[in-house]
Order: structure tokens, then sequence, then C-alpha cells
């Protein structure tokens, strides 16, 4: 006699399940589309971040309050155009219908109508894609010339690629600074390349040696003593290969498939 009771108790559960499912969807699509908008407001201000970071305008291990959104109003953004090698006017990147504010480089990548497959030879960065166009930051003076330019990076490591930017010192040479926003590098090891001990190396360095980027991470410790100290990067204690990928990246976007050439416009 008790079947029908447990039958619809049943379907009275299934129901009330599909109902509180279906609130929920509701409520987590909701939340979704309302707090896209602070998602991207997010993510531009790390982004911001990480770019004053790498030109030495913001420290943010020494807790100090910088207006980020009133610094990076100083910089000049611009699209570049990585095939052609050259930089691109505002109106040349608006008949793309690229806003270089907003440009997504990780995403362009993933388009076959604005990438290119590297070759093997070309790969060293390991990145199997590249963008056709990029942005890169200017900062200029009160007479308009270019004190630096912040670029950004990838490039794989041990285990994951690394996204990062690299500023560069008017002269299109000297590395102004370099800093790290996303990788999934051991902690402890290759994750060193968030240290900002480490990241205090960079400064002063040079890029190009006759020519070529000459730039390495090297195995242990950098001496002065050494004729190409001004090329060296100490090494990543017990992460060879999160370096080595590190100098990959770099040679890879310092060099003629990057942004060499840029560079190269740049300084006129």
């Amino acid at each position: 006699m008790s079947e029908p009771k447990n039958k619809e108790s049943m379907k009275n559960i299934i129901l009330v399940s599909l109902a509180v499912c279906f609130a929920c969807s509701i409520v987590v699509s909701s939340a979704a589309v309302f707090l896209k908008p602070q998602r991207i407001a997010n993510k531009d201000l790390d982004r911001n971040r990480n770019i004053l970071e790498a030109a030495g305008l913001y420290d943010k291990a020494s807790g100090q309050q910088v207006n980020i959104a009133e610094q990076f109003e100083k910089f000049e953004i611009r699209l570049v155009d990585l095939q052609e090698k050259r930089v691109l006017s505002d109106l040349e990147a608006s008949d793309l219908g690229i806003d270089p504010a907003s440009y997504d480089q990780r995403k362009a990548a993933k388009d076959p109508d604005i990438s290119k497959v590297l070759t093997t030879q070309e790969d060293i960065a390991s990145i199997s894609r590249r963008a056709r166009y990029s942005t890169v930051y200017l900062l200029k003076d009160d007479a308009g010339e270019i004190e630096k330019v912040v670029l950004p990076l990838h490039g794989y490591g041990l285990w994951s690629i690394l996204y990062g930017f690299i500023a560069i010192k008017g002269d299109m040479n000297t590395v102004s600074g370099i800093t790290f926003y996303e990788h999934g590098e051991t902690a402890g090891l290759g994750g060193e390349v968030d240290n900002p001990a480490w990241k205090a190396l960079w400064p002063g360095k040079s890029i190009y040696k006759d020519g070529d980027v000459g730039l390495r991470v090297i195995k242990g410790n950098a001496s002065p003593d050494n004729a190409n100290f001004d090329y060296q990067i100490d090494g990543l204690s017990g992460a060879t290969l999160t370096g080595k990928g590190v100098e990959n990246m770099v040679s890879y976007w310092m060099g003629d498939e990057g942004f060499g050439p840029i560079l190269e416009d740049l300084r006129g």
C-alpha cells in the first residue's frame, strides 16, 4: 500500500532537485555575466601593474602605494606587425579593427587567419604559433624621445609556458627590467623566476652582441671578470631547464622573428 507514496515522494525529490539545479544555474550564469566587466578590469589592472614593474615604475615587493592607472597613462600603446616587421600607425590599427589597448595576443595566436605556425627551426621558444600582431608599450620623455619600451614575452620553461614582460631602455639594447605574471614552474626551483633577487640581475644587461641576441642565462653565477658579464644572467639553482627556457624565450622575441626588427624601427 505504501508503494504509490514512495513513487510520489521520489518524484517530488527529483522535481525539487531539478528546480534547485535550474535556479543555481541561473544564479551562476547571471553572476558570470554581471562580474565579467570586473574580471576584465582586474585582468587589465594586473597586466598594467606588470608592465609598470618591468619598467621600474612599480615595486610590489616594497608595498609602495602607486596609482596604477595614472602611471600607466604615461605609456603610449602601439600595435606592431611582426610579419611586415614594423610599427603600425593608429589609423592602420583602426583599419584592421584592432584596438591596441584591448588586443589579446594570446587569443590571436590561436586564430589561423592572423597567426603563423612556427617551423622547428624558428620555434626556439617552443610556442608552436605566433600571432602576427603584438602590442608594445612606449614610455617617452618630455621631448618625445623613447625612454623605455616594454615588450610582451612568452615561452616554454620546464613544465609550462611562462608569460611576462621585458623593458628595454631607449638605446633598444639595455634591459631595464623583467617580470613574469603567469607560469606553472616548480615552486622554489623554476618558480624562482618570480624572485625579486633574480629579477634584479637583469637591469643593465645588454641584449645584442655582434648583431645577434647575446644575452644568456648561464649555469652558475656570472663573474664580473668575464668578458661576457654584460650578457650573462645567473642561472636558477636546480632549474637549469627553466633558465634555458627563459634564455630561449628572450632569444626568440628579441630576434628577427620577434621584436628585433621592431626595435630597429623604433631606434630610427
